[in-house]
């Protein structure tokens, strides 16, 4: 009786086993059976068929982006334009993995869960794929860029429809460079920076420490903070770009005193800043259209004085994410609740696409009402009383900040940019980023986010 025990355990094991096998099978090949099926070791299942046919990715205004037809790939006639909108439609051989031609394979290709690639129809469409992207916007951003590297996305906070995405060094996906292994010019061209860049903000993080300010400091309107230009943490020099004097928070946050964020940094501690940070979201990747966006990092764990100082400035090892940094235009902008953010805006095809694109729909809150709302007004008064509302012609009631994120010696610095408009009327909000730029962030990334804001105002999208 004991042996038939032991058997009957075996056995039973034995089939829980293969049930939680085949479920997980089932699971992965419903959620991952196009990626699956699109690897090149399947080419042979797919050569003479026309599952690659007949399909186009287009712009929120019909400009064919991408158009597939009998197996040929075909983009759009501008090779600026081509270039421009690289990470968003992705390139042909899938290096791109965020990019619409990687990330969106089902859609394009007419893969369907049942039948996989079979040829069911004598004619199958494929899937094509409209786009939140304005590529006209998209071509702005990539000719302010002119060559450097960065990223820049433009939103629509009230939708959270993604206007322009655009993520520097690019290329022509008609005509990739032979060179494009070994030129240094092309290091890191296949990362979307907009969706999987971590990067040194400098004084754009001091809206972070800005929001443990307000939640953990009282009397932070009432306090001031006088600056000689440095300031000594733990026998090391925390420095400023000027002696700024004796400054209230505000226009401390206007003037981006780094002495004023490092105090404000050290009185909250390590363990509240981090608090903030995490109930902020910054440490937490998330997801636009399936796409996971990469998280930030903010760790002080440990952390000497003069550490927890520089990383209350935007320095140590703080890094953020551009998607992530417009998203939080979007919470500040909508009291604390962004919308979620997406760039498909619609997909079809015969043999049907799944998912669904283009709703507007609330995001997780990222801060409180009243937090979000002192935010939003430190922010307008650094236009109005510190970059001046003539710096962003063709659009109004511009809350902003501006960054440096210094990189150390040839490295130079990123220069930073977030802002978004309160008038409801243009809705827009924007973050860029230039790399390794010797300007600070204003004199970079400023261009390029009042060029976008601009343009986007005017189109009224």
């Amino acid at each position: 009786m004991r042996t038939i025990g032991k058997r009957s355990a075996f056995l039973l094991a034995f089939v829980l086993a293969f049930a939680a096998g085949l479920v997980f099978f089932l699971y992965e090949y419903v959620v991952d059976g196009a990626d699956w099926a699109m690897q090149p070791y399947n080419n042979h299942l797919t050569a003479g068929t026309t599952a690659l046919v007949n399909g186009k990715v287009t712009d929120r205004n019909g400009t064919v982006l991408l158009n597939v037809e009998n197996g040929q790939r075909t983009y759009a006639e501008s090779e600026e334009m081509r270039e421009a909108t690289l990470h968003v439609v992705g390139d042909e051989g899938g290096n791109i993995s965020t990019g619409v031609q990687s990330a969106f394979k089902s859609q394009l290709t007419g893969y369907n869960l049942l039948t996989g690639l079979a040829d069911l129809h004598t004619e199958k469409s494929g899937g094509d794929i409209q786009l939140t992207i304005d590529a006209d916007l998209n071509q702005l951003a990539y000719e302010d860029f002119a060559g450097r590297d960065g990223a820049a996305i433009l939103t629509n906070w009230k939708t959270g429809e993604i206007l322009c995405m655009v993520s520097m060094p690019t290329f022509d996906p008609a005509n990739p460079p032979s060179d494009i292994e070994t030129n240094d010019d092309y290091t890191g061209v296949y990362v979307n920076k907009v969706l999987s860049g971590q990067l040194t903000p400098g004084s754009v993080f001091k809206l972070f420490t800005t929001a443990a300010a307000i939640e953990n400091l009282p009397d932070l309107d009432s306090m001031t903070f006088h600056c000689t230009g440095s300031e000594t943490f733990n026998g090391n020099e925390v420095t400023d770009v000027s002696a700024h004097g004796t400054l209230s928070f505000r226009d401390a946050l206007a003037h981006s005193c780094n002495v004023a964020f490092a105090e404000l940094a050290v009185q909250i501690g390590a363990d509240k800043m981090t608090s903030t940070v995490q109930s902020m979201g910054l440490l937490d990747p998330f997801e636009i259209d399936s796409i996971q966006v990469a998280a930030g990092n903010y760790d002080v764990a440990g952390a000497s004085e003069d550490r927890l100082a520089w990383s209350g400035v935007g320095q140590d090892k703080d890094l953020v994410n551009p998607a992530y940094m417009v998203r939080l235009m979007g919470a500040i902008a909508n009291g604390g609740v962004p919308e979620k953010l997406h760039f498909i805006q619609n997909a079809t095809g015969d043999l049907g696409v799944g998912g669904t694109f283009g709703q507007t729909e609330d995001d997780e809150r990222l801060l409180s009402e009243s937090t979000a709302n002192r935010l939003r007004d430190y922010m307008r008064y650094n236009v109005e009383g510190y970059y001046g509302d003539s710096t962003f012609p063709g659009i109004s009631q511009v809350c902003a900040k501006t960054g440096t994120g210094e990189l150390g010696g040839e490295h130079n610095n990123n220069g930073w940019m977030v802002a978004f408009s309160l008038d409801e009327s243009t809705p827009y909000a924007v973050a860029v980023v230039v790399e390794h730029t010797p300007e600070y962030g204003s004199q970079s990334a400023g261009v390029i986010a009042k060029d976008l804001l601009a343009a986007a105002a005017q189109k009224g999208e």
